[in-house]
């Protein structure tokens, strides 16, 4: 078994390392992950802490990126702001895969009524395009982490839960599902045994790219002051604060800009190398 899934591994990683740029961009994410793991031991400031005599310094030798409008190291706030907006993104894509991943295999495995029920409600959120459904639902709860968290991961919910459906319609009537049936398991065990296991790799791919999404949503609530409130560091709400001085210190708006592209960049890039090494039908 071990060595089954050992070769398995194997295998995937010599289909995903052959698409460059997924490699590049798995480099790019882990070192930004370690960045915002280490942010403590990289840099010896406060995101926090206010330093008014060294307010709007450009990138120094003591500043690498410089300092805000309020004095605080630019890196520093970048670095652990990447902690909060790496963990909105995952947090809120695991939500809507969850959420989104069961509700779309219970509809497509029952189908009936059922199936009509879960989708017309996805379709009723899908009608709302998906930023703004968001804002309505931080409005709703208030701005904070945990809302706006909640507010992306329902606003991407649909997404998900139609493409679980998709591999659930294929999936109910194959040969193991009716196997697990005459062997007397219930629909629930069916579901999470048979069913959503085999709708992982589409919902895999596709999460990765919504991680993306999810950042650059997280992103724009915070920008228009409906995410993470000050003074805890979020690159929205530092692109957000920094709009006052793009003339003066563009440099408050151009890193934490540059941090945000390539944290989309890398996991598109990821998420299209887990694709063709994923995809039955370019294994070749």
């Amino acid at each position: 078994m071990a060595g089954g899934i050992t070769r398995t591994g194997m295998v995937f990683w010599k289909r995903f390392r052959k698409h460059k740029g997924a490699v590049l961009g798995l480099a790019l994410l882990t070192t930004l992950l370690i960045g915002a793991i280490l942010a403590p031991v990289l840099t010896p400031y406060s995101p926090t802490k206010m330093m008014p005599r060294q307010r709007l310094s450009p990138p120094s030798n003591q500043h690498w990126l410089g300092t805000d409008n309020l004095g605080r190291d630019l890196l520093c706030r970048i670095l652990y702001g990447g902690r909060i907006s790496l963990l909105v993104g995952f947090v809120a894509v695991g939500i809507g895969a969850v959420f989104g991943g069961i509700g779309g295999a219970v509809g497509g495995y029952f189908g009936s009524w059922v199936d009509t029920a879960i989708m017309r409600l996805m379709d009723v959120l899908m009608s709302v395009p998906q930023l703004i459904l968001a804002v309505a639902m931080v409005a709703a709860l208030g701005p904070g982490l945990i809302n706006l968290m909640i507010s992306v991961g329902i606003s991407v919910l649909p997404r998900y839960a139609r493409i679980s459906r998709a591999s659930a319609l294929s999936l109910r009537e194959t040969e193991f599902v009716e196997a697990s049936r005459a062997a007397g398991c219930g629909h629930i065990r069916i579901i999470f045994q048979n069913i959503l296991p085999n709708c992982m790799a589409p919902l895999i791919v596709y999460s990765t790219l919504g991680v993306a999404q999810a950042i650059l949503s997280a992103s724009t609530l915070s920008f228009l002051g409906l995410g993470i409130q000050p003074p805890s560091p979020e690159w929205g709400a530092m692109l957000s604060a920094g709009r006052d001085y793009l003339r003066t210190a563009p440099w408050i708006m151009i890193f934490p800009g540059i941090f945000i592209v390539v944290v989309v960049l890398s996991l598109n890039l990821v998420g299209d190398g887990l694709r063709d090494a994923l995809d039955p039908k370019l294994k070749t």
